[in-house]
C-alpha cells in the first residue's frame, strides 16, 4: 500500500530537481544522460512500453543497472525524460511569423500526429506525467499562442485546443496501435488490414456493418491504408478548422 501511495503521489522529475542529478561517486565510464535517454527511446520504439525495464536498458548499454541509476532515481524519471526528449522532434511554427493561423494549426496537428505514430508508447504516457519538460512546454506555448490567434474568445481557448489536439491524440494513438499490431504479426499495415477485414467479414452479425463500411471506404478512395488514413485525417482537420471559423464568426 505504501508503494502505491508513493507512486500516486509522485509529481515530476522536472519539479524535484532530478532531471540533471548526478549521484556521488565515480561516473560510470562511457555513459551520459543523453545517451541513456537516446537508447531508452530506441528500445521503447522497438519493443514497447510493457517490455521496457532498467535491466533491459542496462543490457543494451552494456553496463550494470546500478550504473543507470547513477543518472536517474527511478524508471518513471527516465520515462518522463524520454517523453520530453521525443517532444523535441516536432517542428513548431513561429506564432510571430505572420503566417495564417489555419496553416499553423495544420502544421501543429500534423507534427503531433507524426510523433504519436512514430513513437506509439508516447500516447500511454501523456497524462500519466505532468509533461512540464522544456520541449513539451515549448509545444504547449506555441499551441496556446496559435489558438489565441484564431480570434476565439479567451473563455473558449481551452475548448478549442481540446477539440483539435484531443482529436489528433486519438487519431495518432489508434494509427500507432495499428502499425504496432501489424509489425507484431510480421505484416505490413495493408496486409494486416486485409486480414482483419477478412476475419471480421466471417462473422454473420457483422455482415451489414462490414458491407456499409466497405461502401463508405470505396467512396472515400485510396489504394493503401496510409492513403486512407491521410485523407481521413486531413478532412477531419479541415472540419475542425471550419468549425473554429464558424464559431469566431458567430461571435
Amino acid at each position: 500500500m505504501a508503494r502505491a501511495a508513493d507512486k500516486a503521489g509522485r509529481t515530476s522529475v522536472w519539479l524535484e530537481s532530478r532531471a540533471h542529478r548526478r549521484r556521488g561517486g565515480g561516473q560510470p565510464s562511457g555513459l551520459d544522460r543523453d545517451r541513456i535517454i537516446e537508447v531508452s527511446v530506441r528500445l521503447l520504439d522497438a519493443e514497447g512500453l510493457a517490455k521496457f525495464s532498467m535491466r533491459r536498458l542496462a543490457g543494451e548499454l552494456n553496463v550494470t543497472a546500478m550504473s543507470v541509476y547513477w543518472y536517474v532515481d527511478t524508471k518513471d524519471d527516465l520515462l518522463e525524460l524520454a517523453l520530453d526528449a521525443v517532444m523535441g522532434e516536432m517542428r513548431l511554427p513561429d506564432p510571430d511569423s505572420g503566417e495564417d493561423w489555419r496553416e499553423q494549426v495544420r502544421a501543429l496537428a500534423r507534427e503531433y500526429r507524426t510523433l504519436l505514430v512514430r513513437h506509439p508508447w508516447v500516447s500511454a504516457l501523456v497524462g500519466v506525467f505532468l509533461n512540464i519538460g522544456p520541449h513539451n512546454l515549448a509545444f504547449s506555448r506555441v499551441v496556446q499562442r496559435v489558438v489565441r490567434g484564431t480570434g476565439m474568445p479567451a473563455q473558449r481557448l481551452t475548448s478549442t485546443i481540446s477539440a483539435v489536439f484531443q482529436f489528433v491524440y486519438g487519431y495518432g494513438t489508434l494509427e500507432g496501435h495499428l502499425a504496432t499490431r501489424a509489425a507484431a504479426g510480421g505484416m505490413t499495415v495493408d496486409e494486416y488490414f486485409q486480414e482483419a477485414l477478412s476475419t471480421v467479414s466471417e462473422a454473420p452479425q457483422a455482415a451489414d456493418v462490414i458491407k456499409e463500411s466497405q461502401e463508405i471506404m470505396a467512396a472515400r478512395g485510396g489504394d493503401t491504408v496510409a492513403e486512407m488514413l491521410e485523407r481521413d485525417f486531413e478532412f477531419a482537420l479541415e472540419l475542425l478548422i471550419a468549425g473554429i471559423e464558424a464559431m469566431v464568426a458567430r461571435g
